[in-house]
């Protein structure tokens, strides 16, 4: 399995290699240079900072999911299994971090399909949280109200669906006739049974509310970068191009959300009246304190 995932992770690399590369020769190599030198790098350790004030909320998170499902996990192996599973942040939509519940099942023999609803739930609570902010933004802004809009009901529903029993078991009833669900049938029954209580009303609301407050830690980190570059930039801009390009990344089903986030990052700016080469600067930091951070701590 770890064979496998180093292998993801050097296809994610060389796969944003050349992302990166086509954006600087189409910014111009020598005027990115420029705006790089542009850059304050006394504020790399503040922007790290923030990332892992992002990590560390998440993984308070993680600790209340455990609780809820009634997995109790020695606190340093509990941190250590979910800061490992920052390493599959390059996988679409981040679902490879079902690597914690692998490991959770390595250290203490819980069954995956108990704990891997967690991961479940957190991406249903980051989705909610990251499109909330988008959705007030798009509309403010004026700018991708359809597209936000579309994204935050497809995920309530999404969300009613798995966490309703009754529509769960009419569900059950039309693909159990399946061959390879049936046999399954227990597991997936264990699955859903963890998500009814991971995605019931008032873990929702808390998790999405701290949610939030996690993802505000690198939404303000994106405003102090591109301050850098461009003095009038609003912050409530940063808080929602970054939170609106993240989704659509998400969606992209591509590894990281690799060349799409980027793209929406750099064109949001473009529109706000950056150059192309202080804009993809903006973003390549961006994406390198919290994507390759996130990567790196995994590790």
């Amino acid at each position: 399995m770890f064979q496998n995932i180093r292998n993801k992770i050097f296809i994610s690399i060389a796969i944003a290699a050349i992302i990166y590369l086509g954006f600087t020769i189409y910014a111009d190599y020598e005027k990115v240079l420029l705006s790089f030198s542009k850059f304050n790098w006394l504020l790399l350790p503040v922007l790290l900072v923030l990332s892992l004030g992002n990590y560390v909320t998440r993984f308070v998170k993680w600790e209340y999911y455990l609780k809820i499902i009634e997995v109790k996990l020695h606190k340093i192996d509990s941190f250590s299994i979910f800061m490992s599973g920052l390493v599959m942040s390059v996988t679409p939509g981040k679902m490879g971090e079902l690597l914690k519940s692998y490991l959770v099942k390595q250290v203490y023999g819980t069954s995956i399909s108990k704990t891997a609803p967690i991961v479940f739930a957190e991406r249903a609570t980051d989705f909610l949280s990251l499109t909330i902010m988008a959705l007030i933004g798009a509309y403010y802004f004026n700018y991708g109200k359809n597209i936000a809009l579309v994204i935050g009901t497809f995920l309530i529903v999404g969300i009613i669906i798995i966490s309703n029993k009754t529509i769960f078991d009419k569900l059950m009833i039309i693909f159990s006739k399946i061959k390879f669900i049936s046999k399954h049938i227990n597991k997936i029954q264990t699955a859903f049974d963890s998500s009814s209580k991971l995605l019931a009303l008032t873990p929702l609301v808390s998790m999405t509310a701290l949610s939030i407050i996690s993802w505000g830690f690198e939404c303000f980190g994106y405003y102090l970068i591109i301050k850098s570059f461009y003095s009038d930039i609003n912050i409530f801009w940063s808080f929602f191009s970054y939170s609106f390009s993240t989704i659509v990344g998400a969606l992209s089903m591509l590894p990281g959300g690799l060349g799409v986030t980027e793209g929406s990052l750099t064109l949001m700016l473009v529109h706000q009246g950056l150059k192309e080469s202080d804009a993809f600067a903006a973003t390549f930091i961006t994406r390198a304190v919290t994507l390759w951070f996130a990567v790196l701590v995994g590790i």
